[in-house]
């Protein structure tokens, strides 16, 4: 993609991120009918398997280890690699992407499922942890754009986002709009940043050869 490509889709999915959120909060006085018949399939459905399955990447994509370890080991796998730039980029994008989180929280204020299996923080309108898992993914998917970094970066944020429905702390609409923020915020800055993001370091001068 371009940059100009790239600034569209990231501007877009925040946008209708936005969106999404003002139409669910404002233009419904209940859960739209996707969110409450999700949940309660989710509910009938729900077995030991998916509850351990769920309360593991709660524990992953929450708390501190969501706010400082993931992304931690997200950077220093890039200074291993020697790709301080990368790194920089994903630090920048991590910490946009959860100011833009809260940020609809606060301004939405959406209310929780009732029938939680887990505590968690205020405003249900964006999934912090599905935005986390899609900022993480689309971080090394345009860093490294493989077909296998994208396959497997939509089987991460795919799990994340069911494991919140699984928890009945997200309406399924939460986890869409959670993706987009992560993807959004980390696409605007790629349109910025990649092409210096990308680079290995300071290009080094050519050695002529000596000549005999």
């Amino acid at each position: 993609m371009n940059r100009r490509t790239l600034l569209w889709w990231g501007v877009g999915c925040l946008a209708l991120a936005t969106a999404l959120g003002a139409a669910i909060v404002f233009g419904f006085e209940e859960p739209p009918a996707l969110d409450q018949w999700w949940n309660e399939t989710v509910a009938s459905v729900r077995g030991d398997w998916m509850y351990g399955f769920a309360l593991a990447l709660n524990w992953i994509g929450g708390g501190w280890v969501a706010i400082l370890g993931v992304p931690l080991l997200a950077i220093l796998a890039l200074l291993l690699a020697r790709r301080w730039r990368g790194a920089l980029f994903a630090a920048i994008c991590f910490a946009l992407s959860a100011g833009a989180v809260q940020l609809l929280k606060q301004l939405f204020g959406r209310a929780r499922p009732e029938d939680m299996l887990v505590l968690s923080d205020y405003g249900s309108f964006p999934s912090g942890h599905t935005a986390n898992a899609a900022t993480i993914a689309l971080v090394f998917w345009v860093l490294f754009p493989k077909a296998w970094t994208a396959i497997v970066c939509a089987v991460w944020i795919l799990a994340m986002a069911l494991s919140r429905t699984f928890l009945s702390v997200h309406w399924v609409t939460d986890t869409l709009g959670g993706a987009l923020v992560g993807a959004g915020v980390v696409l605007a800055l790629a349109a910025w940043l990649l092409p210096w993001a990308r680079q290995h370091g300071a290009r080094q001068p050519k050695t002529e050869a000596i000549r005999r």
